[in-house]
């Protein structure tokens, strides 16, 4: 395993949707198109194949095509992270390999969990677990540390696994109480966290930053919008991002609160990104009302993603 140190990430690093046709069919060159108006939003990297991209809905074949697809069509432009998330510490290894080898940044996944509380491993498991995918990537990895997992990933175990694994350093924490959870990662482990990550939607971006976190994963809705809260926080000026983030965060939490992973989907579709805001099954559509309701919010700030293709 090569243990150099690359480049660190930072930033906006928002999660690709996955687009669908009205049928259910993957929509590839709408997928193509989400990732142009992506970079056009002035992302720092993207994110495929993360639970806001339906990864629990796609079959192993269309996680092939998609992972090389969108790799090839992004061709550098920005670093691309994989979702590489399985039970199977050996499906998650030839996941974390295939991406590497065609062009992945970095790899985001989950410890291992199946079920609410029927299969769970031991702290030991998960760290070999972990061991085993940076061996077999030999890229940086994200432990993404979400309530959906229904694993409890604590601060020392967390410092543990970027301490004693080189190329696990990136932590996306989305879980209640995440600034305090976060100052005390970055307290407790130092320069080994070399990238603390605020997730859920940036849906508490500000308490986020002021704890610490140098990176931020929302959905696709609106990053360009959410740029200007990093950039003010970065430089010192807390008024201008709260300012920034106040402006933004009603459209925030009705994605949030009311939408979730549609709501991306929802506000490309209308701005000609995408040809649909299609879901699959046993997912459905929002409400007629919820999805008026979203795109009211959107039409007060303008993301980019509400216009990029009229």
């Amino acid at each position: 395993m090569t243990t150099d140190r690359p480049a660190s990430y930072k930033g906006l690093f928002p999660v690709a949707p996955t687009p669908f046709h009205d049928n259910g069919d993957i929509d590839l060159e709408g997928q193509r198109r989400v990732l142009d108006c992506m970079i056009d939003q002035g992302v720092d990297g993207i994110c495929l194949l993360a639970n806001y991209s339906e990864q629990f809905l796609l079959t192993d074949e269309e996680r092939r095509i998609l992972t090389e697809d969108s790799l090839s069509h992004v061709a550098g432009r920005v670093p691309v992270m994989v979702t590489c998330s399985h039970f199977s510490t050996r499906i998650a290894a030839e996941r974390a390999a295939h991406a590497r080898e065609h062009g992945a940044a970095l790899l985001m996944m989950m410890p291992p969990y199946h079920g609410a509380g029927v299969l769970r491993v031991d702290e030991q498991a998960i760290y070999d677990h972990f061991a085993q995918v940076q061996d077999a990537a030999q890229i940086p990895i994200m432990v993404q540390d979400a309530p959906l997992s229904g694993v409890h990933l604590s601060v020392p175990f967390l410092v543990r696994l970027a301490t004693e694994l080189p190329l696990v350093r990136y932590f996306k924490i989305e879980v209640p109480g995440t600034a305090a959870k976060l100052r005390a990662l970055i307290a407790a482990g130092g320069d080994v966290i070399e990238g603390p990550f605020d997730g859920e939607e940036a849906i508490t971006l500000m308490a986020d930053l002021d704890a610490g976190a140098t990176g931020v994963m929302s959905s696709a809705l609106l990053p360009d919008l959410i740029r200007p809260v990093i950039a003010h926080h970065a430089a010192g000026d807390r008024d201008k991002a709260a300012a920034a983030y106040q402006r933004i965060l009603p459209l925030i939490n009705y994605e949030n609160r009311q939408c979730g992973l549609r709501a991306a989907k929802i506000v490309m579709a209308e701005g000609g990104v995408i040809g649909s805001d299609a879901v699959r099954h046993p997912l459905e559509p929002v409400h007629p009302a919820t999805r008026e309701g979203l795109l009211e919010l959107a039409r007060e700030v303008q993301p980019l993603a509400l216009n990029w293709g009229k």
